[in-house]
């Protein structure tokens, strides 16, 4: 029977993953829903600010029960919640839920889940693991108490993977290391990635409190490292240009974005009064700054490549996950 849940557990873990690190400073969290054996649906945490994944998961199957319901054009979490609450018709009795994170008892910019999912009375609940936030754990003894019938630890170790960079930029700072590559293992001339991959990586930026660069990269490459891929270009990060040498060509487009501070500087302490910090380079980056990173987001581009060279970089790292692209494929590395 623990190989079934963890079935399903592990759907709503692979589409949490899919946003990971789009979420901050929000945990990346999945929910799944399911009647016998058939998956409703799956949906994840995309954003801060937006529905969480429980709420998402449960408006999806409500709209799925009535197509023609008003839900269908409420945007606002709060105002989806009090919906549901107040119309839900008993629809989801004989339904499971997962999640990959116990549900949250606060209030914030969104509503409580676990108070939710106590109202809807689902069939059973399955979540991943316990919610290290203080201020929101609490959901599964909410649930226990009003004898819902509740299991935790459902692909525990998977679902704390899944966390570990919220756990970290909780307990003191996350930093990450973008590298692009081919499946040759090339990574110089131009564009590696598809246009959807940089997008990602723009969201990364924007979300950002600093982004190291390496001398080298900023001279020969001439970079802009901004978010003019997204609708919303204005969060641009500061940067770090992590070099001996301090002389730079001011004319390089990442020192004319506006709102922005430009350090340089042959020391990486300023990495340590960030919450959140990419490190974007190549292999010589990467070996200088191992010790200051706590993952690796590696985008693998099967354009024109036949080779997999990339599998002996691999070699080097735990793979947490391996998101699979239509064009490049990314890969959670520790």
């Amino acid at each position: 029977m623990k190989s079934y849940h963890n079935f399903y557990m592990t759907k709503a873990i692979d589409k949490a993953w899919q946003y990971q690190l789009l979420t901050y400073p929000n945990p990346a969290v999945g929910a799944l829903i399911r009647q016998d054996d058939k998956i409703l649906s799956i949906k994840a945490h995309q954003r801060c600010g937006q529905n969480h994944a429980e709420l998402d998961v449960i408006k999806d199957v409500y709209i799925q029960q009535y197509p023609n319901s008003i839900l269908k054009t409420i945007l606002d979490p709060v105002k989806i919640t009090n919906y549901l609450l107040e119309n839900h018709n008993n629809i989801f009795n004989n339904l499971s839920i997962y999640v990959t994170l116990e549900p949250c008892v606060h209030i914030g910019r969104t509503p409580s889940c676990a108070m939710l999912l106590q109202t809807l009375k689902f069939k059973d609940i399955f979540i991943g693991t316990k919610d290290t936030n203080q201020k929101a754990t609490g959901g599964y003894e909410m649930l226990k108490n009003n004898k819902a019938d509740i299991s935790i630890g459902v692909c525990e170790k998977q679902a704390k993977e899944l966390l570990l960079p919220f756990v970290l930029w909780h307990k003191k700072s996350f930093s990450f290391f973008k590298l692009a590559m081919r499946e040759d293992g090339s990574i110089d001339d131009g564009y590696i990635t598809s246009k959807n991959s940089l997008k990602i990586v723009h969201r990364y930026r924007s979300l950002t409190d600093l982004v190291v660069l390496g001398g080298k990269t900023v001279r020969v490459d001439r970079p802009t490292v901004d978010t003019r891929f997204l609708k919303n270009k204005t969060n641009n990060p500061d940067i770090l240009i992590y070099s001996r040498e301090k002389e730079f060509d001011k004319t390089i487009k990442l020192f004319t974005v506006k709102n922005r501070t430009v350090h340089i500087s042959n020391s990486l302490a300023l990495v340590d009064k960030q919450n959140f910090v990419m490190f974007e380079g190549g292999f010589n980056m990467l070996k200088q700054v191992q010790k200051k990173i706590d993952m690796i987001v590696l985008f693998v581009s099967k354009k024109s490549c036949k080779s997999q060279n990339y599998l002996k970089f691999l070699q080097n790292y735990t793979i947490l996950k391996k998101v699979v692209g239509e064009v490049d494929d990314i890969y959670f590395l520790i």
